[in-house]
């Protein structure tokens, strides 16, 4: 059997920066995805040797054919947001059915990422159900490596996000008791290093490794060490026992980038102390981990750079474009025409959102972010991965990127919380030589009687906020395209 390995996640924030780094292995890639689009922007998504299916492991006997013929299987799928309800029965059937699947199929061994922490009556439900999965994967006849880590340190991950937020924005916190709870954080790197590693080491198989950076500290000192790093105060932390996990995650959801459903089962898992207690299964494979600081200072310098390779906000499915036949839509086209050829409008269009902003009225778009967030969606501080650049199915504050068309068009679809469905849609078209014209359409399918009266209340801002894009656009592909034009010139 070939070196092929079947990795499920790979649009994910871990699966993203695995599947570059075992093809430089050596290995063969078939990847799992639910929106096979989402990784069409990838830069490894080129390389020969990777496949990409289409499935979500809901059909047992479909996901043992997309595995045939790969030696090894990553499982790297999880539901986080504790909104959905039964999400631990849903994440042991999917590991069920993944397991038998594999044996199906013929894999050799299948490789789980989960989570440290010691079982007892006081583990989350979050830790829990990690240990729920392992024995679910582990109950079919093909051997599991299971990687244990607590907090992952990297640009992009939810956790280090929240670190990063906390510490920025408030210079005395009120916090729940778990900031006294050790923990012993790893950065992505070395996590990545030991999923690509166990693949070589067959003592590796049929255990359960627990993997850590060399530091333990509590919470606390991880804020403290993210505000130096940030050149920030010293942080006032006051610990309290009255914020519970429910009101710890609606705060981190208002003061963060990452929503309250997502946060709510992190901050659970929070509360338990996560160490390294047998480091046995680290010594199989040698390695020198780095440590917290170096880790947060890497991880910031990413960010500062604009290289943050994945983030958090990208997992998850894509929606279905609205089916504007049906029902009430309502629709605010706008055009101009532009000194710049398509592409230098197309460029535009892909610096909207994170510290870019949206060309105009930035006071508005913040105060709708608030709004947003006051009512449970992820507001403006999602940010994006890039400054310059975008792909299909990544956010760009509280919008979905839901069609790419290089050189084009690029739809936006709006997750903050509305009455309907609202959908963004910026194309450029060729009107001569070095010329384009610019459209931009709103559209909105409003839910209801107060999704109607919505869209009419918002109406009159039209002109301002859609305007001003426009005018803005204008004037940056106009300013891109002179200092290319100067740059070949001189």
């Amino acid at each position: 059997m070939s070196d092929r390995v079947f990795l499920t996640g790979a649009s994910g924030y871990i699966g993203g920066r695995l599947a570059p780094r075992l093809l430089e292995e050596g290995y063969a890639v078939r990847c799992l995805a639910r929106s096979p689009r989402k990784l069409d922007a990838r830069p490894w998504r080129v390389d020969p040797r990777v496949e990409v299916v289409r499935g979500d492991m809901s059909d047992e006997g479909e996901l043992s054919e997309q595995m045939r013929g790969c030696r090894f299987a990553y499982y790297l799928v999880h539901s986080m947001e504790a909104s959905v309800g039964a999400y631990a029965e849903r994440d042991a059937e999917l590991a069920r059915a993944f397991a038998l699947a594999a044996e199906t199929a013929g894999v050799e061994r299948i490789i789980y990422l989960g989570g440290l922490g010691e079982m007892g009556d006081d583990l989350s439900e979050h830790l829990r159900s990690r240990r729920e999965v392992e024995r679910e994967l582990a109950s079919g006849a093909v051997p599991v490596t299971t990687l244990r880590a607590a907090m992952i340190i990297g640009s992009g991950s939810a956790s280090f996000e929240i670190l990063r937020y906390l510490v920025e924005r408030l210079p005395a916190m009120v916090t729940p008791r778990w900031v006294r709870t050790e923990s012993q954080p790893v950065a992505v790197r070395d996590v990545l290093h030991w999923l690509v590693a166990c693949l070589r080491t067959p003592g590796t198989a049929g255990r359960a490794i627990e993997i850590g950076g060399p530091d333990v500290m509590e919470y606390r000192d991880l804020m403290r060490v993210m505000a130096e790093e940030l050149g920030l105060p010293r942080r006032l932390i006051v610990p309290v026992p009255v914020l519970t996990p429910r009101l710890s995650s609606l705060w981190i959801g208002l003061v963060t980038p990452v929503g309250s459903a997502i946060a709510r089962p992190l901050a659970e898992g929070l509360r338990n102390r996560v160490v390294v207690t047998d480091p046995s299964g680290m010594a199989l494979m040698p390695h020198e981990p780095v440590g917290v600081r170096e880790s947060i200072r890497r991880a910031l310098g990413t960010t500062r750079e604009g290289a943050v390779e994945t983030r958090w906000s990208a997992a998850g499915p894509i929606p279905g474009d609205p089916d504007w036949a049906g029902g009430t839509a309502f629709t605010d086209e706008r055009t101009i025409d532009v000194e710049a050829p398509c592409a230098g409008v197309y460029r535009a269009f892909c610096r909207v959102g994170g510290g870019h902003g949206w060309y105009a009225a930035d006071a508005l778009w913040r105060i709708r972010g608030w709004m947003d967030k006051l009512v449970g969606g992820p507001g403006l501080r999602r940010g994006r991965r890039d400054p310059e650049n975008v792909e299909f199915g990544e956010a760009l504050d509280f919008w979905r990127v839901v069609g790419v068309e290089p050189d084009r068009r690029l739809t936006l679809r709006a997750e903050m919380k509305l009455p309907g469905v609202a959908v963004l849609d910026l194309v450029t078209e060729p009107i001569g030589e070095g010329r384009s014209r610019l459209t931009m359409t709103a559209r909105f399918r409003p839910k209801g009687l107060f999704g109607i009266l919505y869209w009419y209340a918002v109406l009159p801002a039209h002109a301002l906020v859609f305007g001003g894009m426009l005018r803005g656009m204008k004037r940056a592909a106009e300013a891109d395209t002179e200092g290319r034009d100067s740059d070949r010139a001189g």
